[in-house]
C-alpha cells in the first residue's frame, strides 16, 4: 500500500520523538509499591509472575463462556510482539486498532507494549472520514480490524490511507482484502521468530523507556478536528497504580468490561485488572449487559453515568407498570434510600425509625435491585461525564456504592477519584496520589503530575496552548475544592454561555437537575446570546407510554407525544419542580421535545457520550429559532 515505507517510518519516528515534550518526569513521583513496573511491558510481566490464573480473560461465544489462562495470555502476547517485529514493525512505529472489546483487542495492545510499538485505538462508531484522518495523521503502518464486515464498511478509505502496509483481522473468516492476514497468522509468525531468536523479545522489552510513547489516543472532541494525545508508558502506569490506592483490589475481584477499550478510561481499568490479577469478563454487547451481569456476578463494575441512568429508568418503569401498591412501595423505598444515603454522606447518625425503614426497603426492593447486578458488587466506578446527585443517592442508598472520578484523555485519565474511604455527594473525589490540582483566576482546573500527557501528536501549537507558562495542563473545566479538598466540577469553560442580558449560565448542572425527572432521557440547554435559557429534551418514551395510559392521553408515536399539549405541560411542571433552587436568570423558560435520541452515529454525541453542543445548535437550528419566535 505504500513505497519507501522503511524510510518514512524512520522519519516519522524521529518526528514523533521530537514532538514529545517529556513533561512530568517520573523521578518526581512517589511510588506506592516496591519495584513498580517502569513500562507497560513490565506491568504485564509482573502480573503474570504474581498471578497464575486459569481464567484471566473470559469471553462468551455461541452461548458459552470461554477462558484464556495467564500462561496462554503471555504466550500469545509474546507471539504478537514478535510477529509485528517479523513484519518490520519496530519501536516507535504506529499500528491502529478498530474493533469491539474482546480478548484479541487486549492481547494485541499488550503485544504492542512488549515491543515498544505505539498503538492507535479507534472508536468503532467513528465515521469513515474520521478513521481515515486518524490513520493518516498517526502514520499507522498496520491496521487491526474485527472482521471482513468492518473492512467492507471502510473499504472506500483504504486508497486514501497511504502509510498502511498491512491489514490484520481478528476474525479471518471469508477474507477478501488485499495485503491481509489473520491474528492467528501473525502469532504463528511470531512463534517462528521466537524459536529463531529466543533473546530478541528480552532485548525489545529492555529497550523500552518510561517516557517512551505507548499510545496515541485521538480525542473525540466536542469541537474541532481530533488531536492525537501522546501518552507515555510512565503516564499510564503512574495512573493505574496511583488511582488504585484505597480500593483494596485483589485476585478475588471480578470485573465486567463494558466501555470501549478505545477509551483510556476502560483501557486503564483493563491494565489495573490485569496488574491486580483479576478475572476479566467481556460483556457481549450493550444490549447483553443485564444478562452478563447476572451470569458473571461482578464485584466491580465500571461504567459511564448514562448506563446507571438507564438501569434506574428501567427499574422505575417496571414499578410504574406494576402500578398500585408495588409502585408506591418502590417510590417509598427509593426516598428512604436517598434519605439514608444523604445522612451517611454527611456523617450524620441514622435515626432508629429510618434504620428500620431502610431495612424493610432493602428486603422489599433493594435486594432485588442488587441482584440485577449479580448480587455481589463491592462498588461501581464512573467517569466520563457528571453523575447526578439523584443517581448517586439512589444507588448508594440501595447498597450499590458509586465512586465518581474526574479526568481527561490528556491525564491518562484520572485526576481525582472517590474511593471507599473518601467519597462525597456532588463531588468527584480528591486528587489521587502524585497529582496536583490548582485553579486559574477564572476557576479553570489546572493539573500537574506524572499522568499528564507528553503533548498532541504533530500539533506543537495546540500543545503549547494547552499548558501554562510554568507547565501545568489546562483542563478547560471550571471547578473548586470544598472545605475538605473534594473537587466539584461546575462546568466546561467553553460551554458557558451568556444571555443577551449579560448573564453567564453553566448548562451542565442545570441539565443534571432536569435529568432527575424520570420522563427525561436527554436534555441540552440552549440560549447563548438569547434573552433567556431554553431546553431541548428527548423524552423517555417508555415512561411516557406508561403515563399516557394512566392519564388516558391519546398519544402513541414519539411525534404525537412531542406535540401533545398535556405532555408538554407535564415537562414544564417537572422542570419547574427540579430547578426551584436556580436563580431567576438561570430558569428554563421554554422547551422543545425531540422525537429522536441524540446519538454518536447521528453526530450529536462524542464516543464517550458527551454532547457536541455546536452540532446540536446547527442540527436543531430551526427548532431553537422557533422557541425564540424567530421563524
Amino acid at each position: 500500500m505504500s513505497e519507501d515505507l522503511e524510510v518514512k517510518s524512520k522519519k516519522a519516528k524521529v518526528k514523533s520523538e521530537e514532538k514529545s515534550t517529556k513533561r512530568n518526569p517520573q523521578s518526581q513521583r512517589l511510588p506506592l509499591y516496591e519495584n513498580e513496573p517502569q513500562s507497560l511491558a513490565e506491568l504485564f510481566l509482573q502480573a503474570f509472575e504474581k498471578h497464575n490464573l486459569k481464567n484471566a480473560l473470559n469471553y462468551k461465544k455461541q452461548g458459552e463462556w470461554h477462558a484464556i489462562s495467564s500462561a496462554e495470555m503471555l504466550e500469545r502476547i509474546e507471539n504478537i510482539a514478535l510477529g509485528l517485529n517479523a513484519l518490520g514493525i519496530h519501536k516507535g512505529d504506529r499500528v491502529a486498532i478498530l474493533a469491539a472489546n474482546s480478548p484479541d483487542w487486549t492481547l494485541t495492545d499488550a503485544g504492542c507494549q512488549l515491543s515498544g510499538i505505539i498503538d492507535v485505538p479507534i472508536y468503532t462508531t467513528l465515521t469513515d472520514s474520521s478513521v481515515c484522518y486518524i490513520i493518516n495523521d498517526s502514520g499507522a503502518r498496520v491496521f487491526f480490524l474485527d472482521n471482513q464486515a468492518a473492512f467492507d464498511r471502510l473499504r472506500a478509505i483504504f486508497s486514501e490511507c497511504k502509510t498502511l502496509d498491512k491489514l490484520i483481522f481478528f476474525d479471518g473468516e471469508s477474507l477478501t482484502a488485499e495485503n491481509a492476514m489473520t491474528l492467528a497468522d501473525l502469532e504463528k509468525l511470531g512463534a517462528e521468530l521466537k524459536s529463531e531468536k529466543p533473546e530478541l523479545l528480552k532485548e525489545l522489552i529492555e529497550n523500552i523507556k518510561i517516557n517512551d510513547i505507548a499510545t496515541l489516543i485521538y480525542t473525540s472532541g466536542t469541537t474541532g478536528e481530533p488531536k492525537g494525545v501522546m501518552l507515555s508508558h510512565g503516564n499510564i502506569i503512574s495512573n493505574v497504580i496511583d488511582c488504585s490506592e484505597n480500593f483494596a483490589f485483589s485476585e478475588q475481584d471480578v470485573p465486567l468490561s463494558v466501555l470501549p477499550l478505545s477509551h483510556i478510561f476502560e483501557r486503564g481499568a483493563m491494565y489495573l485488572y490485569i496488574f491486580y490479577g483479576m478475572s476479566v469478563h467481556y460483556a457481549e454487547s450493550i444490549e447483553k449487559i443485564p444478562e452478563n451481569l447476572r451470569e458473571v456476578r461482578p464485584t466491580i463494575f465500571v461504567g459511564v453515568p448514562r448506563i446507571f441512568e438507564k438501569v434506574y429508568a428501567k427499574a422505575k418503569l417496571k414499578a410504574v407498570e406494576a402500578g398500585g401498591l408495588k409502585e408506591k412501595i418502590f417510590n417509598w423505598a427509593i426516598e428512604t434510600g436517598k434519605d439514608f444515603a444523604r445522612r451517611n454522606d454527611k456523617k450524620q447518625s441514622i435515626p432508629v425509625l429510618l434504620a428500620i425503614k431502610h431495612t424493610v426497603a432493602d428486603k422489599l426492593v433493594f435486594s432485588k435491585f442488587r441482584e440485577g447486578f449479580g448480587g455481589r458488587l463491592r462498588f461501581c466506578i464512573t467517569g466520563g461525564a457528571a453523575l447526578s446527585d439523584e443517581i448517586f443517592l439512589i444507588f448508594t442508598g440501595a447498597g450499590v456504592p458509586i465512586m465518581q472520578g474526574y479526568g481527561l484523555t490528556e491525564t491518562s485519565p484520572v485526576i481525582t477519584s472517590s474511593n471507599p474511604i473518601n467519597v462525597r455527594l456532588g463531588t468527584s473525589g480528591k486528587p489521587i496520589r502524585n497529582v496536583k490540582v490548582r485553579f486559574a483566576s477564572d476557576g479553570e482546573i489546572e493539573v500537574s503530575g506524572p499522568n499528564v500527557m507528553q503533548g498532541y501528536y504533530n500539533k506543537p501549537e495546540a500543545t503549547r496552548d494547552t499548558f501554562t507558562a510554568d507547565g501545568w495542563f489546562k483542563t478547560g473545566d471550571i471547578g473548586e475544592f470544598d472545605a475538605d479538598g473534594f473537587l466539584k466540577i461546575t462546568d466546561r469553560k467553553k460551554e458557558l454561555f451568556k444571555t443577551s442580558g449579560g448573564k453567564y449560565i453553566a448548562p451542565s448542572p442545570i441539565e443534571q437537575m432536569i435529568k432527575g425527572s424520570r420522563f427525561v432521557s436527554q436534555v441540552v440547554l440552549v440560549g447563548n446570546e438569547r434573552n433567556f435559557a431554553s431546553a431541548l429534551i428527548v423524552p423517555s418514551f417508555e415512561q411516557l407510554e406508561s403515563y399516557a395510559k394512566s392519564k388516558n392521553i391519546n398519544a402513541k408515536t414519539p411525534a404525537e407525544f412531542c406535540e401533545n399539549q398535556m405532555i408538554i405541560e407535564l415537562f414544564q411542571k417537572e422542570i419547574e419542580e427540579k430547578t426551584q433552587s436556580l436563580a431567576r436568570f438561570e430558569k428554563v423558560k421554554k422547551i422543545a421535545l425531540l422525537e429522536k435520541e441524540l446519538t454518536v452515529e447521528g453526530g450529536e454525541l462524542t464516543p464517550t457520550l458527551k454532547v457536541k453542543r455546536r452540532i446540536v445548535d446547527e442540527k436543531y437550528k430551526d427548532v431553537i429559532d422557533k422557541i425564540y419566535g424567530e421563524m
